[in-house]
């Protein structure tokens, strides 16, 4: 069984060396709706795959981080990044470009990230992210699959050179939470919330 939850935010990027000549030399924003679909063979004690709850604590946290935010691309001009951290403090670097396509892959590795170190306390079992779909704008959008966020013809996404800013980091629940979820150190889920 597959579940969906939806999760938006505004964010700013360059898309070097793509067609487009407004993306890919000019700083311009999107309102993105992410989709994070889960699945599961098995339902939990509720009779869910995994309550939406859940998914609006350390999910969110982590989507909620590209919000009102810069996301720039490492191999990017150095001039160029030096200036968009220096003004802005709400910033993200990846180590892929900020295509659609490449959040999706991204998003993807951090979510399953999340439920690999997850400790479930309902019954939970089996849960997997069976895609995420990014949407750009109304009429583009990018879904990405365990096959492609593993793509070493697509590149490889090494997640731990994701870099978040310190106002970002400031705002989760645990300003090492990305760090945490990286060590693999297991974040229990809470039983009621």
């Amino acid at each position: 069984m597959i579940i969906r939850k939806l999760f938006k935010f505004e964010n700013a990027h360059i898309v070097r060396h793509c067609t487009t000549q407004r993306c890919s030399q000019n700083l311009h924003g999107h309102s993105y709706k992410v989709e994070v679909l889960l699945e599961s063979s098995y339902l939990d004690e509720a009779q869910m795959v995994y309550d939406f709850g859940l998914m609006k604590l350390r999910i969110k946290e982590l989507i909620d981080a590209f919000d009102h935010s810069i996301t720039l691309w490492n191999k990017d001009d150095k001039a160029y990044l030096e200036a968009m951290q220096k003004h802005s403090k709400r910033w993200v670097v990846l180590p892929v470009s900020p295509s659609a396509e490449q959040f999706s892959r991204v998003i993807f590795l951090m979510v399953e990230k999340i439920i690999d170190t997850t400790l479930m306390v309902n019954g939970e079992r089996g849960v997997e992210v069976h895609s995420i779909i990014v949407h750009e704008t109304d009429t583009g959008y990018a879904q990405s699959f365990a096959q492609d966020a593993h793509s070493e013809r697509m590149g490889t996404v090494d997640v731990t050179q994701i870099e978040f800013s310190a106002q970002i980091q400031s705002e989760w629940s645990t300003p090492t939470l990305w760090h945490d979820i990286l060590e693999g150190k297991p974040i229990q889920n809470p039983k009621e919330i």
